[in-house]
């Protein structure tokens, strides 16, 4: 009896501790009644509970081989032991570091621009708001997206960093998470329906506690697309449609499902390479592409040219397109910030609508009268 004494107070002292245990354990998630937010985007989920929000980012990048999971609560609130080993982000935030200017304008339409402290190579920034932050010394430079300044991002101590990644092997993600930084991957840039992409700006209203505010600036967009949408919806295709421009030796034209072919498709054109399965962009010689587009009555050019004269420097062989020789050349870069950043990279994530108006004054001129370009400016 002497020596089971001490089993029996171990095996006793085991089921107080596990019941113990048992009485503090959070309930586990509560599936009914949750429902995912984003209807359009297909790299996003957010799903709000009672007291915290359930965010999935999925297909990050070309072949990820994981999603990324982030509980996002207030402070004092709850979570399940089942969600424990999700990234936890406490709400809302007061301060963030963000590294794409896709960024930009979703803190700004949510005015919570004042809680960014720092962007790698801030030059690329081109919104006069975010610009005088800068000027001001509100917004620090943090380094390169590749080569993030470490010690300057520990000094901001920002409440969340939210960066992208490229493929599977990202060890600058690596170093963020090991120098005890918050993190969240962020995967706008991958999606290829316009309103998809815009609808991220419901990720930055789930951080800063305003979920209603994004949603009803998200609806606005969503009813300004379908609203031009609907101006061509019974237009033929009239307009056949060259898209690019040579880099080094090769011309990159858009697939089918890309974001620009999408579009191009919405605005009612012919666009040359819809029929070329996948997203993202396919690298052509230049004699495929004069043989297919040489009689393409528009022309949309890659790359900040100002000038027809200017883009014929940069390749002679242009003038031999039909679309260049009736001066039918149109570009979406061409407009530059203060310090040389690119508007229409910046802000046409965002912005859908605005790109498709734009699309369809190319395509269908006596449409959208009094309508000035946004983005697109017509070569001379």
């Amino acid at each position: 009896m002497r020596h089971l004494l001490p089993k029996m107070i171990f095996i006793a002292s085991f089921f107080i501790l596990t019941g113990c245990k048992k009485n503090e354990k959070t309930e586990t998630v509560k599936t009914e009644d949750a429902k995912n937010s984003i209807e359009y985007a297909s790299g996003l989920s957010i799903v709000k509970y009672d007291d915290y929000s359930l965010v999935t980012v999925s297909n990050p990048w070309p072949n990820a081989n994981k999603d990324f999971k982030y509980i996002l609560k207030e402070k004092g609130a709850k979570v399940p032991d089942s969600l424990q080993s999700y990234t936890t982000i406490q709400v809302p935030l007061t301060s963030v570091v963000v590294t794409s200017t896709t960024n930009i304008p979703f803190l700004e339409m949510l005015e919570v621009e004042n809680n960014l402290v720092g962007f790698p190579h801030t030059d690329y920034i081109s919104s006069e708001k975010t610009r005088a932050l800068i000027d001001k010394g509100s917004v620090k430079n943090v380094g390169q997206n590749e080569k993030l300044n470490m010690e300057q991002l520990i000094e901001l101590s920002p409440d969340l960093i939210v960066t992208f990644g490229v493929d599977n092997n990202n060890p600058m993600l690596d170093n963020l998470k090991k120098s005890g930084l918050n993190v969240l991957i962020q995967g706008d840039w991958m999606e290829q329906s316009p309103l998809g992409k815009a609808e991220w700006i419901k990720l930055y209203g789930a951080l800063f506690g305003k979920e209603e505010q994004a949603k009803e600036l998200f609806d606005k967009i969503v009813q300004s697309y379908n609203q031009a949408k609907k101006l061509v919806a019974d237009k033929p295709a009239t307009s056949k449609v060259l898209y690019g421009s040579m880099y080094e030796d090769v011309w990159y034209v858009a697939k089918g499902n890309s974001w620009v072919a999408e579009f191009m498709k919405d605005a009612k054109a012919n666009y040359l390479w819809s029929d070329l399965k996948g997203s993202g962009s396919e690298g052509l010689s230049f004699e495929k592409v004069l043989d297919k587009a040489k009689d393409a009555n528009v022309w949309i050019a890659s790359g900040s040219f100002k000038s027809l004269e200017e883009l014929q420097k940069a390749n002679p062989h242009y003038g031999e397109f039909d679309a260049f020789k009736n001066k039918s050349v149109y570009n979406f870069e061409g407009k530059l910030g203060a310090t040389g950043g690119t508007v229409y990279y910046e802000l046409a994530p965002s912005r859908p609508d605005l790109v498709l108006k734009d699309y369809i004054k190319i395509f269908h001129p006596d449409l959208l009268s009094g309508y000035e370009f946004t983005f697109a400016s017509k070569l001379n």
